[in-house]
This record gives structure tokens, sequence and C-alpha cells, in this order.
């Protein structure tokens, strides 16, 4: 285990969002109780995801970290956005200007068309605004189509150190590298780009409020070299990591979160982000099944556990814990999100971040 581990309660503090402030944000917060929450792409169950209204609101909400999907522009700047195609999460589609960019591209094995983060500068970026990305679901966030622009995140960073001073909390990011063995492929790789923001913002410390994750593994063990922020391995309930794919090796997802992949994964990382059915999966019919063994076994590597998504709209939950047919309305994501603390997790993900924090304290 690397030498990070050793000052596993440095890491374990990080994660609960206890890392020490910049000079520039005075901690006067009381501790998190219970597991921490983190804003999933900010609080994209009430605004359009990832943009600075969905982040400011995540944290108005109470929690104190937010999940930051970067991916970066034709000019090297980093931006907020699930996906490089950003068809389904902007207008991009009403620019004639625009239309020209439109094309197919193959990523991570899959075709995809639309329009692309690397074909426009950020100058271009900044004339797009966001969309609701899955309206079906969510039709009431589409009254906010069209108000915010693309975040960069550097501005993420800025608005969670202003926010940071008025509520009086450190507040932190954990920034997710997406497609890294693609971008590295175009000669646009995003892992230089993080490190030197991290760097300019004082940031690339082992208190810092930052925790990088990735579902690739090779750009990982590269960054365990070059930063001092934890690491999180994010793994999937299918399929295997993109760098995997790439240099020919046959390892799944599923070899990762053995014990035996779990060892090797704390060699350079300090957290697990395991797909939330590779800790409780659901049977035949939809419902929560038992419990597997991926807490503990992550716990005995000296991995902390922080499991993605958790979503209140029926669309989202367990077939027994639904309210209704209405995929858009609530069911009973308490007793989802219970089961899962039951099962001994550090931390999770969620799109409705007050609700979850409600799961974590029973206020």
């Amino acid at each position: 285990m690397r030498t990070r581990m050793v000052v596993g309660l440095l890491s374990g503090l990080a994660l609960l969002g206890l890392a020490s402030p910049s000079s520039a944000v005075e901690d006067t917060r009381t501790e998190d109780r219970g597991p921490v929450v983190v804003g999933h792409r900010g609080a994209p169950g009430y605004r359009p995801e990832h943009t600075l209204a969905s982040y400011e609101l995540a944290f108005r909400q109470g929690v104190n970290w937010v999940d930051v999907d970067l991916v970066p522009t034709k000019d090297g700047r980093l931006v907020a956005r699930h996906e490089n195609e950003i068809g389904g999460t902007t207008d991009v589609a009403r620019h004639p200007e625009f239309a020209s960019r439109r094309t197919t591209k193959v990523i991570e094995g899959n075709a995809l068309t639309g329009w692309f983060t690397e074909d426009f500068t950020l100058a271009e970026l900044k004339t797009l605004r966001a969309t609701e990305r899955i309206p079906e679901v969510r039709p009431h966030n589409t009254i906010y189509d069209g108000r915010w622009q693309i975040a960069t995140y550097q501005e993420v960073l800025d608005l969670t150190t202003r926010l940071g001073r008025q509520l009086h909390r450190t507040l932190g990011t954990y920034p997710e590298v997406k497609h890294s063995t693609y971008f590295t492929s175009i000669g646009n790789p995003t892992e230089p780009k993080l490190v030197d923001i991290l760097n300019r913002n004082g940031l690339n410390r082992r208190s810092a409020p930052v925790i990088i994750q990735s579902f690739e593994v090779s750009n990982l063990e590269a960054l365990s070299k070059q930063v001092r922020v934890p690491l999180l391995q994010l793994t999937s309930a299918t399929g295997a990591p993109a760098d995997f794919v790439a240099k020919g090796d046959k390892r799944t997802y599923a070899d990762l979160v053995t014990p035996a992949g779990l060892k090797e994964i704390s060699t350079y990382a300090d957290y697990l982000g395991p797909d939330k059915n590779q800790i409780i999966p659901r049977d035949a019919a939809g419902n929560l099944a038992a419990p597997t063994t991926l807490v503990r076994d992550a716990h005995d590597a000296g991995l902390k556990v922080a499991p993605y998504t958790f979503r209140n709209e029926n669309a989202f939950l367990p077939a027994n814990l639904r309210s209704s047919s209405d995929p858009t309305a609530w069911g009973d994501i308490f007793a989802e999100e219970s089961a899962f603390l039951a099962a001994g997790i550090d931390g999770f993900f969620a799109d409705q971040p007050d609700t979850a924090l409600l799961a974590v304290t029973g206020a």
C-alpha cells in the first residue's frame, strides 16, 4: 500500500468534508453527521446539471462536496459537462453558425453523433446555454433551459471559495476525468490541465478539498505520482476500463472489485466509487437483493467506499420502492439510501442533496 495510505486519517477527514481549508477560507462549520453526501453534478434534481446554479444550490442545501465531470475545449480549457457531446445538454442545435460542427465520432467503442467540446473554443462554448439532460424525467427543470452558460472548472473552484466564505465552511470538488484514453489519443489530454489548475489554485496538497475520480486506471496510477490529493477509482457494474480495452488488457470492472483487485487499487487510490448495484444488486423483479461483500472487502483493502448515483424519481428506484407508475414522481428514496447506509458505505453521490442529507442525519 503506497505512502498515501499511511496518512489515512487525513484522507478520511477529506472524505468527511474535514480537509483543511485554503488560507482564504475560515473553516467554522461543524462536523458532517455521518457519511458524506456528494452533490452529483451539483443538484441536478432541481437545476440543469453541471451549471453554476446547480452547484450553488447543492452547497446551499448543505453538502460540502460536488461532483464535477471535466472535458477539454479545443483551446485547452476544462469545462464541466457530463460528456464531451453537448447536443443533449445545451442549445447548440439552435445555433446555425455551428451546424457544420455536427459530426460522428467513435468514443470508447461507441459511435456518437452530435457536437463535441473539443471542436469548440471556450469563447464559442460560452455563447451556448445549458439545457436539461433528461426532460422526460425532470420536466420541471426545463423551465431553466437557456439561463446558464457552460461553466469552466476554474469558475466552479471560484464558486466554492466564494460560497465557502459566505457559508463559513470548507467546500470542495470531486473532479472526474472523462474519457482519458480518448482525449489523450487526439492530443488533448485532460490530466495535465487538471494538475495545472490544482497547482495554480494552491490545491495540489494533501489537505486540499479535492478528490480526483476516473473510470480508467492508468491515468489514476500516473496522477498518484503527480498530485497529493486523494484519488477515487470509479467502477461500473458492467464492462471494463477504456484504457484496459485499448491496451488489450482482458480485466474487467468485475475483476477490479475482487479482493485482489481492491488491494491493487489501494496502491494508488484512497477511495472506491462503485456503481451502487455492485453493493446491493437488484433481483429479477427489480427489487433490492442482499448486499454483496464489496464494502467489507474494500474496507479490508484500506479503501473508503462512495457509490453512485442516488436519485429520487421512480424511474431510477428499485421496483418495490416506487410510489407509482409515473417515472417523474418521487418514490421511497429514504428506504433505498438507508439500505446502503446500513451496508456500511462511507459516502454517496446524490442528485437531490437535501433528501440525501436527511437520510444520513435522520433529522
